[in-house]
Formats: C-alpha cells, structure tokens, sequence
C-alpha cells in the first residue's frame, strides 16, 4: 500500500477521528471543498481504505452517504508506559483493541527496566500476533517524565542506550515510533474521543503514582515553552518536609498519589485498623485492593481516597484560579475509584475558590476507562500520520 498523497491521509486523519461521517463533515473538517473531499473519498474508497456505511439521518430530502475506514486495513501498536507497568495493544482503524491488551510489570525505577528490555516486550507481542504485521503502521509510546516529543528524547527515564528513545525503539522494532508524555497522551485521547469533542478549555488530571496533568487550551495540547507543561505532581503546596521523588519538598504528590494512599493503608493495617483490605503475602497494599474495597463501602478505604481527594482539590483550586478552564477531567489509573473522588475535590474547591470562578468550571470523571493512555498512544500516530511513509 501506499499512500503518498497528503489529501487522503487528511481524511484518513478526520474519519479515525470522527468515525462514520458524511461528505459535508469531511469537507468541514478537512478544509476542503465538497467536491474536492468526494474526490478523495471516491479514490480512497477504491484503493480500499474507505467503504461506504449506508445513509445518514435526515429531517427532509436527500440522505447523505457515511463513509467510514476499513478498520484492518492497517493497525496500530499502542504501548502506554507507567512508573511500574506497562500496557501493549493493537488497534484497528475504528479504534478498537484487537485482541488482548497485555499488562507486564515494568518498575521505571529499576536498573533492570532499560530501553531494550522494553524492545524485547514490544517485539514479543508483535511476534505472537495473527494479523499480517507489514500492516502495523507505527508504534504510539507515551511514557512519563519530560519527554521532548521533537527529539524522541525522556529527560527522566530509559537513557540508558544515550540515543533518542523514539528513534531507539522505531530501529530496532522496524515501525516508524512517536512518543508524549503520558498525561499529554491521555489529554490527546480526551480531545479526539472524549468530553474535548465538544469543549475546548480542559484539564486532563491524569491520576496515578504522581499527579499528572495534560493541558487543552483552545481546542489544542498545550506544552509551553519548553513542552513540559503540567507538572501538576509537583506543585509546592505543604510544609511537611517530606521529600518528592523530584528532590524538592512538599510536592503534591507527597500528599496525593497512588502510592501513598497504599503507603497509608499499609500502616493502618499494620498498626491494626479495621479493615476489609487484605495486603498481599508481603504484607503490602495494592491500589487495586483499596479502590476495590472503598466501592464495597470500607470506611479506611474511602477516607484514603477522600484524603488524597481533598489535597488534589487544593491544587485544583490553584489551578482554576490561573487558567480558568471549562472542565477538570479525571482520568488515569486512579479514576477507577469513580465518584469517590468527586466529593473531596468538590469539597476544597468549595471552600478556596473565588465562586465567580468555580462556576464556570466542573469536574468530571473521564468516560474513557482504564485504557485512555493507549487511546491517546494510538491517537499520537494519526496525528502524525503525514510523517508515516507507507
């Protein structure tokens, strides 16, 4: 296959993102004229990449053609890293998982997590797929730490080969590679298929082992300056002297994060609390198990969560305050505790912020569950599907 001509990836790009559209949409999208947008989804259509999805709705005359993408015409493969797993899809032109999502532990902290025992899990999957793998269009990579997405390098994690993780990973799978930063990814999810298809002023919290943040302004992912915008994790908010894995003190993170909240339960039940948290062999708490045991109403479980709620709600207070955003959107690992979350944070930006402001922004939970980082890895290659030599 090849696709050389940069109209139809336009409207390769608008229907992955939109799904089944008609013509006019297309157009509207696109920027290009209805004539012109038919044109290259007649072609398309021919080389076998777009197929026709029957009729449009219609309050009076002619219904419009929709036309959709061949969903395996080619694929995607999705890694969405954290700080101690690691998740690997394959996605279908309609956004849709094929197969088995694999989850393997992948402690960033460890000497034992490099760059090519990454490779080696990545190229294991690719190997155990059934589908045709020339098919694989790219690799899509989010990762955390301070990734500058135009040299492919993270200034935190896996430098161990000295080279561009980006362009380490693209040689040595043989797929052209893009990489973000993982809450910019999961903000890049929301934009394409969550609440953003219909805001354009919204903050993405990504929460998990720190607190991360990912940054609409105008309808686009905002980076700063530098592209490291939304270091939510590490906002100076407490005199606890208690030192962040950033090397400051009083981080966010220090009060709220997945890691603590595990942290305190292992104390609590230590130092014999009642509880239906069950530790592991070790003794230690998984965030699975509390979050769990909060939703069966466990009363440490829930005052966990409500505890590192409010203290994300004080830093959301800051926040509102200077970027006045639309909609907070919860989402990450974290958000698997759902509503639970809501009512802490509702709480402290009740009580610190100014109302004309607080009124104008809501806080919602993401309804894109616990795979938006792979979404939003996947999104990243359309985006830059006009880089793709196919």
């Amino acid at each position: 296959m090849l696709l050389d001509n940069s109209n139809h990836l336009s409207v390769i790009k608008a229907l992955y993102f939109n799904g089944s559209i008609g013509c006019s949409e297309v157009s509207k999208i696109t920027g290009f004229s209805i004539p012109n947008a038919q044109k290259n989804l007649t072609e398309l259509i021919e080389e076998g990449i777009v197929i026709e999805k029957g009729l449009a709705s219609s309050k009076g005359g002619r219904k419009p053609i929709l036309y959709a993408l061949v969903p395996g015409k080619f694929y995607i493969l999705s890694v969405a890293v954290d700080q101690f797993i690691t998740k690997i899809g394959l996605v279908n032109l309609d956004n849709e998982f094929i197969g088995e999502v694999e989850h393997f532990k992948f402690n960033l902290y460890d000497k034992a997590a490099t760059t090519d025992s990454l490779i080696r899990k990545i190229n294991g999957f690719i190997t155990k797929l059934t589908i045709d793998t020339t098919k694989i269009c790219a690799i899509g990579v989010s990762v955390p730490g301070f990734v500058d997405v135009e040299k492919g390098i993270n200034k935190n994690f896996l430098k161990d080969t000295g080279k561009s993780l980006r362009d380490y990973i693209a040689e040595n799978t043989g797929y052209p590679t893009f990489m973000d930063n993982d809450s910019s990814a999961i903000a890049l999810a929301e934009l394409k298929f969550g609440i953003g298809r219909t805001k354009k002023e919204i903050m993405v919290l990504n929460i998990g082992w720190g607190i991360g943040l990912g940054m609409i302004v105008k309808g686009e992912i905002f980076r700063g300056f530098s592209g490291f915008a939304g270091e939510f994790s590490h906002i100076p908010l407490f005199k606890n002297e208690k030192i962040c894995n950033c090397g400051k003190r009083g981080c966010l993170e220090t009060e709220a994060s997945l890691i603590l909240i595990e942290q305190q339960a292992d104390e609590a039940i230590k130092n014999g609390q009642s509880t239906t948290i069950i530790p592991d062999r070790k003794g230690h708490t998984s965030i699975n198990s509390v979050i769990t045991e909060a939703k069966n109403g466990d009363e440490l479980a829930i005052k966990l969560i409500s505890n590192a709620g409010y203290q994300i709600g004080r830093a959301l207070a800051v926040l509102i305050h200077i970027m006045n955003p639309q909609t907070i959107v919860l989402s990450g690992k974290g958000s698997e505790a759902g509503k639970l979350w809501l009512a802490p944070i509702q709480q402290a930006l009740n009580e610190l912020c100014i109302p004309v402001l607080l009124n104008d922004s809501e806080v919602v939970l993401s309804t894109l569950g616990s795979n938006a980082q792979l979404i939003g890895s996947a999104a990243l290659v359309i985006e830059n599907i006009e880089s793709i030599t196919f």
